[in-house]
């Protein structure tokens, strides 16, 4: 990675409302935080080798295991519950959705980002709420057995 990419992300990362952000490419690590102030401050940039991996034992949580498929963020960006603050929520936690129904929208960069249902079923929770920042990866929506 060049040095010119890291800096248009760093202008991307300062201009933007994202609080923080993890990039790896190749050998590359890069972890950028905004630190919430009254004044400016800088990003803090820490850019991290590669580090080997201990075989350490991790104690798990005991969760209840809870059937059905998590839709998550395929983005960084803002959830929303519908198209605009007038109209209804596309889903609501008990109302059956079909494969490619409109699930919310995800707001990155100005463009809104339709998430459509991966599959056939029913809403059993949503975690996300309207205008919250949600992170890559993140679970938003569990769609469960249609009954």
């Amino acid at each position: 990675m060049d040095i010119k990419k890291i800096e248009q992300i760093l202008q991307l990362f300062e201009k933007s409302s994202v609080a923080t952000m993890e990039l790896e490419v190749d050998e590359i690590k890069i972890k950028l935080e905004k630190t919430p102030s009254l004044s400016y401050t800088q990003p803090t940039v820490n850019v991290m080798s590669p580090v080997a991996t201990m075989n350490t034992p991790v104690v798990e949580e005991v969760k209840e295991e809870v059937k059905g498929t998590w839709v998550k963020a395929p983005l960084v960006g803002t959830y929303y519950a519908s198209s605009s603050p007038e109209n209804a929520p596309y889903i609501t936690v008990g109302c059956k959705v079909n494969k490619g129904d409109t699930l919310c929208l995800i707001e990155a960069m100005k463009v809104m980002n339709e998430l459509k249902a991966p599959r056939d079923g029913v809403i059993l929770d949503i975690v996300a709420s309207n205008s919250m920042m949600v992170s890559y990866d993140q679970p938003l929506i569990l769609i469960g057995e249609a009954s």
